[in-house]
């Protein structure tokens, strides 16, 4: 589905995440392991996250294509300040973002009906909000808890949509059963539902919720959020009704 965010909120939570991200990275500093994402410091963080929005902004006027999305590392005299660099992309998003006509013309990836100009507003408020979470990771040595985050529900629903209908369904993700199961994912807060068949050919998700779904996964948005995208507290797990713990078998399959 397209997203239920304004234009504004889109914004919004671009600007919030890059705050809540800088901020964290610079408290914990760059060396600093990420807990929700093992393999790297807040340095890689920092470093990936600068990479995205620059390739996005050059998508977005014109200079690149979707495959070009590796060839913007910072140089040796960006990475001698990472933050500075990263400030200076974030900015160079929204004000690309906020100049882009509304019937812009670019490529985008995922097929969830949005335009160009609000798919890529609204990839990344949640590209940068997911490792904006990671960089709280890192300045608390620990992953955070739901309540510990800035996310809001409607926020948090509107990124489960876009994982579950736009993400989940692409051949790149992997999402596959051998033998082929209805998942319906709830939000106890907002009132969302979500269907998708997983099967042995991918991931089809389903206009309407089934009543025949074999595995049934609910919660709180920001709780799904989170763990959806395995930012989850484990030792909070309560939170999330998963009575077939389908949540550990997505996790090996799904991470940004």
């Amino acid at each position: 589905m397209a997203t239920t965010l304004s234009w504004d909120e889109l914004g919004e939570g671009i600007g919030r995440a890059g705050t809540v991200l800088r901020a964290n990275a610079a408290s914990s500093g760059l060396d600093a392991p990420v807990p929700t994402a093992p393999e790297w410091t807040v340095r890689d963080l920092v470093a990936h996250q600068g990479r995205v929005h620059r390739w996005a902004v050059a998508v977005l006027d014109g200079r690149a294509q979707l495959a070009d999305s590796g060839d913007f590392a910072p140089t040796e005299d960006e990475a001698a300040d990472l933050l500075e660099w990263f400030d200076d992309g974030w900015a160079l998003l929204l004000h690309t973002l906020g100049g882009a006509p509304e019937d812009l013309d670019v490529p985008f990836f995922l097929r969830t009906g949005d335009s160009p100009r609000v798919g890529w507003a609204r990839r990344q408020a949640h590209e940068t909000s997911i490792h904006a979470v990671d960089a709280l990771a890192a300045r608390l040595g620990r992953t955070p808890a739901a309540a510990e985050t800035w996310l809001q529900p409607m926020f948090a629903a509107d990124g489960v949509d876009e994982l579950l209908m736009g993400f989940a369904p692409r051949r790149s993700t992997g999402l596959r059963n051998d033998e082929p199961i209805t998942v319906e994912v709830s939000t106890t807060d907002t009132g969302h539902v979500w269907s998708l068949d997983i099967g042995p050919e991918g991931t089809r998700p389903r206009a309407e919720p089934s009543a025949d779904a074999e595995v049934r996964l609910s919660g709180p948005a920001v709780e799904l959020y989170l763990a959806l995208w395995n930012r989850g507290d484990s030792n909070r797990a309560g939170q999330i009704d998963d009575p077939q713990n389908f949540l550990p078998s997505w996790a090996e399959r799904v991470r940004i």
